[in-house]
């Protein structure tokens, strides 16, 4: 077995073993959000849950990513409208950071992972950027996502290395045949070869 592939198994199995105590840090938070404590406790039971579903999310990224990685992903590609994609990223990030237009159209996609990339996506784009708003508009089987500003066009196509959500984004995409390319201030997001 090389010795990338043996990694990425090893990171698999790390994020496997990771949920479980994960599992029962967010059972326990919304135990215990259930309850009727006073504040500040009731802020921190809040703020733990939420930072135990981030981790459960980046941990979903490691352990696709090594998939990916290893020659184990299996994807399911089921037919998908681009213009639903960039509404779940708006819907996810907030409609009032992340605008959506364009036409409707159908490509093949597996979608949970697609929706997370688009997703991921703008929010690099609105992190690395410094921006308050992008706008993500479908084009057929391809997404448009603007603006990118310099400092930020790297980081999303994952050359540098500070994204997890990006550089998984683009593995995911160029995985399915699709890619993520910069034109200018514009981001576009094949979705299909």
């Amino acid at each position: 077995m090389p010795d990338d592939t043996a990694f990425a198994r090893l990171v698999s199995l790390a994020c496997h073993d990771l949920r479980t105590p994960l599992a029962t840090v967010n059972g326990f938070a919304k135990t215990l959000e259930r309850g009727d404590l006073p504040q500040p406790e009731a802020r921190y039971v809040e703020m733990i849950s939420a930072a135990a579903g981030q981790m459960g999310d980046l941990l979903e990224l490691l352990g696709l990513a090594a998939r990916i990685e290893s020659g184990r992903y299996e994807p399911t590609r089921i037919e998908v409208d681009p213009l639903e994609l960039a509404r779940s990223a708006a819907d996810e990030l907030g409609a009032d950071r992340v605008g959506v237009s364009g036409g409707g159209g159908a490509v093949g996609v597996d979608p949970d992972p697609v929706r997370r990339a688009v997703t991921a996506l703008a929010r690099c784009a609105l992190r690395h950027g410094g921006l308050e708003h992008v706008d993500l508009t479908a084009e057929g089987a391809s997404l448009t996502l603007a603006p990118v500003t310099p400092a930020s066009a790297p980081v999303l196509l994952g050359e540098d290395l500070r994204d997890l959500g990006a550089a998984v984004a683009v593995r995911v995409l160029r995985t399915l045949g699709g890619d993520v390319s910069i034109e200018g201030e514009t981001a576009r997001i094949s979705l299909a070869p």
